[in-house]
Protein backbone atom coordinates (compact mmCIF):
# COMPACT_ATOMS: atom_id res chain seq x y z
CA UNK A 1 0.00 0.00 0.00
CA UNK A 2 0.99 3.19 -1.21
CA UNK A 3 0.39 6.22 1.92
CA UNK A 4 -0.30 10.04 1.51
CA UNK A 5 -0.31 12.63 3.70
CA UNK A 6 -3.86 14.91 4.69
CA UNK A 7 -3.03 18.59 5.68
CA UNK A 8 0.15 18.93 8.10
CA UNK A 9 0.77 15.21 8.78
CA UNK A 10 -2.21 13.16 9.00
CA UNK A 11 -0.65 10.02 6.97
CA UNK A 12 -3.35 7.49 5.53
CA UNK A 13 -3.49 4.99 2.98
CA UNK A 14 -3.75 6.45 -0.87
CA UNK A 15 -7.14 4.79 -0.84
CA UNK A 16 -9.29 4.91 2.11
CA UNK A 17 -12.90 2.92 3.07
CA UNK A 18 -15.68 4.53 2.95
CA UNK A 19 -18.53 2.60 5.01
CA UNK A 20 -21.50 4.17 4.58
CA UNK A 21 -22.97 2.32 2.14
CA UNK A 22 -22.94 -1.05 4.66
CA UNK A 23 -25.90 0.11 6.93
CA UNK A 24 -27.48 2.29 4.61
CA UNK A 25 -28.06 3.64 0.76
CA UNK A 26 -27.92 1.17 -1.21
CA UNK A 27 -30.31 -1.62 -0.31
CA UNK A 28 -30.01 -4.84 1.70
CA UNK A 29 -26.43 -5.98 1.78
CA UNK A 30 -24.50 -8.60 4.19
CA UNK A 31 -24.89 -9.23 7.57
CA UNK A 32 -23.25 -7.30 10.55
CA UNK A 33 -20.89 -10.36 11.02
CA UNK A 34 -19.90 -10.36 7.14
CA UNK A 35 -19.08 -6.36 7.56
CA UNK A 36 -17.06 -7.06 9.95
CA UNK A 37 -15.30 -9.20 8.84
CA UNK A 38 -14.62 -7.23 5.16
CA UNK A 39 -13.47 -4.16 7.26
CA UNK A 40 -10.89 -6.44 8.85
CA UNK A 41 -9.85 -7.82 5.67
CA UNK A 42 -9.36 -4.36 4.52
CA UNK A 43 -7.01 -3.59 7.55
CA UNK A 44 -4.79 -6.57 6.26
CA UNK A 45 -4.68 -5.53 2.50
CA UNK A 46 -3.06 -2.42 3.88
CA UNK A 47 -6.43 0.18 4.15
CA UNK A 48 -5.66 2.53 7.22
CA UNK A 49 -8.16 5.58 6.53
CA UNK A 50 -11.56 4.27 7.67
CA UNK A 51 -14.74 7.04 7.19
CA UNK A 52 -18.53 6.84 8.37
CA UNK A 53 -20.40 9.73 10.06
CA UNK A 54 -23.34 9.16 12.94
CA UNK A 55 -25.71 10.01 10.93
CA UNK A 56 -25.20 6.61 8.53
CA UNK A 57 -27.91 4.40 9.58
CA UNK A 58 -28.15 6.47 11.82
CA UNK A 59 -25.59 5.50 14.39
CA UNK A 60 -24.95 2.15 13.61
CA UNK A 61 -22.72 2.28 11.00
CA UNK A 62 -20.18 3.84 13.28
CA UNK A 63 -21.29 0.96 15.85
CA UNK A 64 -20.04 -1.23 12.98
CA UNK A 65 -16.55 0.55 12.59
CA UNK A 66 -15.75 0.69 15.99
CA UNK A 67 -16.34 -2.83 16.65
CA UNK A 68 -14.20 -3.93 13.37
CA UNK A 69 -11.44 -1.70 14.11
CA UNK A 70 -11.38 -1.88 18.16
CA UNK A 71 -8.37 -5.20 17.62
CA UNK A 72 -6.51 -2.79 15.35
CA UNK A 73 -7.59 0.70 16.72
CA UNK A 74 -3.91 2.08 16.89
CA UNK A 75 -2.70 1.35 13.33
CA UNK A 76 -5.88 2.93 11.41
CA UNK A 77 -7.45 6.23 11.40
CA UNK A 78 -11.26 6.70 11.70
CA UNK A 79 -13.08 9.65 10.31
CA UNK A 80 -16.44 10.76 11.53
CA UNK A 81 -18.88 13.46 11.48
CA UNK A 82 -21.04 15.45 12.82
CA UNK A 83 -23.63 18.52 12.05
CA UNK A 84 -27.18 16.69 12.40
CA UNK A 85 -29.85 16.76 14.90
CA UNK A 86 -31.79 13.83 16.41
CA UNK A 87 -34.98 13.05 17.74
CA UNK A 88 -35.71 11.11 20.77
CA UNK A 89 -36.54 7.90 18.69
CA UNK A 90 -32.69 8.65 16.61
CA UNK A 91 -34.31 9.69 13.24
CA UNK A 92 -32.45 12.93 11.64
CA UNK A 93 -34.73 15.77 11.95
CA UNK A 94 -32.01 18.34 10.70
CA UNK A 95 -29.01 20.66 10.74
CA UNK A 96 -27.36 21.31 13.96
CA UNK A 97 -23.90 22.55 14.47
CA UNK A 98 -24.36 24.17 17.61
CA UNK A 99 -21.28 24.33 19.75
CA UNK A 100 -22.65 22.12 22.71
CA UNK A 101 -24.15 19.63 19.87
CA UNK A 102 -20.98 19.29 18.72
CA UNK A 103 -19.35 18.56 21.79
CA UNK A 104 -22.60 16.25 22.60
CA UNK A 105 -21.75 14.54 18.86
CA UNK A 106 -18.56 14.07 19.66
CA UNK A 107 -18.57 12.43 23.18
CA UNK A 108 -21.63 9.91 21.31
CA UNK A 109 -19.34 9.27 18.52
CA UNK A 110 -16.40 8.38 20.60
CA UNK A 111 -18.11 5.55 22.37
CA UNK A 112 -19.62 4.35 19.41
CA UNK A 113 -16.77 4.27 18.04
CA UNK A 114 -15.05 2.32 20.91
CA UNK A 115 -12.28 4.99 21.02
CA UNK A 116 -10.68 8.06 23.23
CA UNK A 117 -10.26 9.72 20.10
CA UNK A 118 -11.52 11.24 16.55
CA UNK A 119 -8.63 11.51 14.28
CA UNK A 120 -10.93 13.22 11.61
CA UNK A 121 -14.26 15.31 12.56
CA UNK A 122 -15.78 16.55 9.35
CA UNK A 123 -18.56 19.27 10.03
CA UNK A 124 -20.79 17.31 7.81
CA UNK A 125 -22.65 19.72 6.25
CA UNK A 126 -22.41 23.67 6.87
CA UNK A 127 -25.05 24.96 9.24
CA UNK A 128 -26.61 28.60 8.02
CA UNK A 129 -27.81 29.33 11.67
CA UNK A 130 -24.62 28.78 12.99
CA UNK A 131 -21.30 30.96 12.55
CA UNK A 132 -18.37 28.68 11.04
CA UNK A 133 -16.34 30.42 12.90
CA UNK A 134 -18.17 29.25 16.24
CA UNK A 135 -17.89 25.53 15.19
CA UNK A 136 -14.31 25.76 14.29
CA UNK A 137 -13.83 27.15 17.49
CA UNK A 138 -15.92 24.06 19.41
CA UNK A 139 -13.69 21.05 17.43
CA UNK A 140 -10.80 23.62 18.35
CA UNK A 141 -11.40 22.74 21.84
CA UNK A 142 -12.21 18.95 21.37
CA UNK A 143 -8.98 19.04 19.67
CA UNK A 144 -7.32 21.13 23.24
CA UNK A 145 -8.75 18.16 25.41
CA UNK A 146 -7.63 15.30 23.21
CA UNK A 147 -11.02 14.11 21.73
CA UNK A 148 -10.41 15.06 18.20
CA UNK A 149 -7.14 14.89 16.28
CA UNK A 150 -7.42 16.94 13.19
CA UNK A 151 -11.04 19.19 11.80
CA UNK A 152 -12.63 18.42 8.74
CA UNK A 153 -15.63 20.05 6.25
CA UNK A 154 -17.33 18.59 3.57
CA UNK A 155 -19.16 19.43 1.01
CA UNK A 156 -18.81 23.60 2.14
CA UNK A 157 -17.95 26.46 -0.03
CA UNK A 158 -14.65 27.77 -0.36
CA UNK A 159 -15.13 31.14 1.13
CA UNK A 160 -16.69 29.42 4.28
CA UNK A 161 -13.73 27.04 4.36
CA UNK A 162 -11.32 30.18 4.36
CA UNK A 163 -13.08 31.35 7.23
CA UNK A 164 -13.23 28.22 9.31
CA UNK A 165 -9.33 27.34 9.03
CA UNK A 166 -8.49 30.94 9.81
CA UNK A 167 -10.13 29.53 13.70
CA UNK A 168 -8.55 25.81 13.37
CA UNK A 169 -6.50 24.71 10.22
CA UNK A 170 -8.73 21.95 8.55
CA UNK A 171 -6.84 18.95 7.51
CA UNK A 172 -9.08 17.13 5.02
CA UNK A 173 -12.21 18.48 3.21
CA UNK A 174 -14.40 15.45 1.83
CA UNK A 175 -16.29 16.25 -1.34
CA UNK A 176 -17.82 14.45 -3.99
CA UNK A 177 -15.37 14.32 -6.68
CA UNK A 178 -14.86 11.89 -9.88
CA UNK A 179 -14.81 11.76 -13.70
CA UNK A 180 -18.41 12.51 -13.54
CA UNK A 181 -18.86 15.50 -10.82
CA UNK A 182 -16.00 17.73 -11.65
CA UNK A 183 -17.48 20.80 -9.96
CA UNK A 184 -14.02 20.65 -6.79
CA UNK A 185 -11.75 21.50 -9.40
CA UNK A 186 -13.35 25.29 -10.25
CA UNK A 187 -12.66 26.66 -6.31
CA UNK A 188 -12.16 23.33 -3.81
CA UNK A 189 -8.94 21.78 -5.98
CA UNK A 190 -6.85 25.27 -5.75
CA UNK A 191 -8.03 26.29 -2.33
CA UNK A 192 -6.76 22.58 -1.00
CA UNK A 193 -3.29 23.21 -3.00
CA UNK A 194 -3.20 26.82 -1.53
CA UNK A 195 -3.51 26.19 2.25
CA UNK A 196 -2.62 22.81 2.81
CA UNK A 197 -5.54 21.01 3.36
CA UNK A 198 -6.13 17.64 1.79
CA UNK A 199 -9.35 16.28 -0.71
CA UNK A 200 -11.25 13.43 0.18
CA UNK A 201 -12.83 12.01 -2.46
CA UNK A 202 -16.52 10.37 -2.07
CA UNK A 203 -18.83 8.77 -4.42
CA UNK A 204 -15.07 8.28 -6.25
CA UNK A 205 -16.94 5.50 -8.70
CA UNK A 206 -19.89 7.69 -9.18
CA UNK A 207 -22.09 5.85 -6.72
CA UNK A 208 -20.86 2.43 -8.94
CA UNK A 209 -21.77 3.74 -12.29
CA UNK A 210 -18.20 4.27 -13.22
CA UNK A 211 -17.63 0.45 -12.52
CA UNK A 212 -19.08 -0.40 -16.05
CA UNK A 213 -21.42 -2.91 -14.19
CA UNK A 214 -24.57 -0.63 -14.43
CA UNK A 215 -26.11 0.46 -17.40
CA UNK A 216 -29.87 1.59 -18.77
CA UNK A 217 -31.47 -1.72 -17.94
CA UNK A 218 -30.32 -2.01 -14.35
CA UNK A 219 -33.09 -2.54 -11.67
CA UNK A 220 -32.06 -0.78 -7.90
CA UNK A 221 -33.42 -2.91 -4.75
CA UNK A 222 -35.81 -1.50 -2.45
CA UNK A 223 -34.37 1.09 -0.73
CA UNK A 224 -31.39 2.09 -2.82
CA UNK A 225 -30.71 5.49 -3.23
CA UNK A 226 -30.19 5.55 -7.05
CA UNK A 227 -33.54 4.59 -7.81
CA UNK A 228 -34.42 8.74 -7.08
CA UNK A 229 -31.60 10.38 -8.14
CA UNK A 230 -32.03 12.15 -11.46
CA UNK A 231 -28.32 10.67 -12.33
CA UNK A 232 -29.40 7.33 -12.69
CA UNK A 233 -32.39 7.20 -14.19
CA UNK A 234 -32.96 4.91 -17.35
CA UNK A 235 -32.47 7.71 -19.85
CA UNK A 236 -30.14 9.43 -17.67
CA UNK A 237 -27.77 6.33 -17.67
CA UNK A 238 -27.82 5.41 -21.44
CA UNK A 239 -26.55 8.84 -22.05
CA UNK A 240 -23.62 8.28 -19.31
CA UNK A 241 -22.56 5.43 -20.97
CA UNK A 242 -20.19 7.45 -22.92
CA UNK A 243 -18.08 8.44 -19.67
CA UNK A 244 -17.71 4.20 -19.11
CA UNK A 245 -17.19 3.50 -22.19
CA UNK A 246 -14.27 6.58 -22.23
CA UNK A 247 -12.67 5.01 -19.18
CA UNK A 248 -12.85 1.38 -20.74
CA UNK A 249 -10.97 2.19 -23.95
CA UNK A 250 -7.77 3.48 -21.17
CA UNK A 251 -8.79 0.44 -19.11
CA UNK A 252 -8.28 -1.99 -22.51
CA UNK A 253 -4.82 -0.73 -23.21
CA UNK A 254 -3.63 -0.38 -19.23
CA UNK A 255 -4.87 -4.16 -18.52
CA UNK A 256 -6.94 -2.89 -15.87
CA UNK A 257 -11.05 -2.69 -14.92
CA UNK A 258 -12.89 0.58 -15.38
CA UNK A 259 -13.01 1.00 -12.02
CA UNK A 260 -9.46 0.76 -11.39
CA UNK A 261 -9.24 3.04 -13.84
CA UNK A 262 -11.36 6.19 -12.46
CA UNK A 263 -9.98 5.48 -9.05
CA UNK A 264 -6.34 6.04 -10.91
CA UNK A 265 -7.06 9.34 -12.92
CA UNK A 266 -8.06 10.56 -9.31
CA UNK A 267 -4.75 9.65 -7.55
CA UNK A 268 -3.08 10.91 -10.19
CA UNK A 269 -4.42 14.58 -10.31
CA UNK A 270 -2.75 15.65 -6.83
CA UNK A 271 -1.04 13.81 -4.26
CA UNK A 272 -3.09 15.18 -1.42
CA UNK A 273 -6.23 13.49 -2.39
CA UNK A 274 -6.89 10.22 -0.95
CA UNK A 275 -10.51 9.10 -2.56
CA UNK A 276 -12.70 6.86 -0.30
CA UNK A 277 -14.67 4.26 -2.39
CA UNK A 278 -16.94 1.74 -0.36
CA UNK A 279 -18.08 -1.43 -0.97
CA UNK A 280 -19.50 -4.83 0.24
CA UNK A 281 -17.76 -7.45 -1.66
CA UNK A 282 -14.11 -8.48 -0.89
CA UNK A 283 -13.66 -8.86 -4.99
CA UNK A 284 -14.26 -5.36 -5.33
CA UNK A 285 -12.33 -4.70 -2.51
CA UNK A 286 -9.53 -5.93 -4.07
CA UNK A 287 -10.17 -4.70 -6.88
CA UNK A 288 -10.15 -1.25 -5.49
CA UNK A 289 -7.16 -1.43 -3.96
CA UNK A 290 -5.20 -2.39 -7.16
CA UNK A 291 -6.27 1.10 -8.27
CA UNK A 292 -2.81 1.85 -6.28
CA UNK A 293 -0.53 0.14 -8.67
CA UNK A 294 -2.07 1.35 -11.93
CA UNK A 295 0.40 4.28 -13.69
CA UNK A 296 -1.80 6.15 -15.90
CA UNK A 297 0.70 7.52 -18.88
CA UNK A 298 0.76 11.53 -20.25
CA UNK A 299 -1.38 10.56 -22.80
CA UNK A 300 -3.85 9.01 -20.95
CA UNK A 301 -4.81 11.28 -18.48
CA UNK A 302 -4.40 13.71 -21.32
CA UNK A 303 -7.11 11.65 -23.18
CA UNK A 304 -9.00 11.31 -19.96
CA UNK A 305 -9.07 15.10 -19.08
CA UNK A 306 -10.02 16.31 -22.95
CA UNK A 307 -12.78 13.50 -23.37
CA UNK A 308 -14.53 13.58 -20.05
CA UNK A 309 -15.04 17.82 -20.56
CA UNK A 310 -16.51 16.81 -24.10
CA UNK A 311 -19.16 14.40 -22.82
CA UNK A 312 -22.19 16.24 -20.91
CA UNK A 313 -23.07 14.09 -18.25
CA UNK A 314 -27.24 13.66 -17.57
CA UNK A 315 -29.18 14.28 -14.81
CA UNK A 316 -28.44 16.11 -11.44
CA UNK A 317 -26.28 14.58 -8.99
CA UNK A 318 -29.12 14.68 -6.04
CA UNK A 319 -32.64 15.50 -5.57
CA UNK A 320 -32.96 19.23 -4.91
CA UNK A 321 -33.46 19.28 -1.04
CA UNK A 322 -29.92 17.59 -0.62
CA UNK A 323 -27.76 19.70 -3.50
CA UNK A 324 -29.45 22.81 -1.47
CA UNK A 325 -27.37 21.58 1.69
CA UNK A 326 -23.83 21.85 -0.30
CA UNK A 327 -21.61 24.69 -1.70
CA UNK A 328 -22.56 27.25 1.31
Amino acid sequence: MQYRILGRDLRVSALGFGAMGMSQSYGPGPDRAANITLLRDAVELGVTFFDTAEVYGPFVNEELVGEALQPVRDQVVIATKFGFAFDADGRQTGLSSRPEHIRQAADACLKRLRTDRIDLFYQHRVDPDVPIEDVAGAVRELIRAGKVKHFGMSEAAAATVRRAHAVQPVTALQNEYSLWWRRPETEILPLCAELGIGLVPYSPLGKGFLTGTIDQNTSFADGDIRAGIPRFDAAARQANQALVDLLGGVAARAGATVAQIALAWLLARQPWIVPIPGTRRRERLAENLGAVEVELTADDRHELDVAAAEIEVQGARYPDHLERMTNR
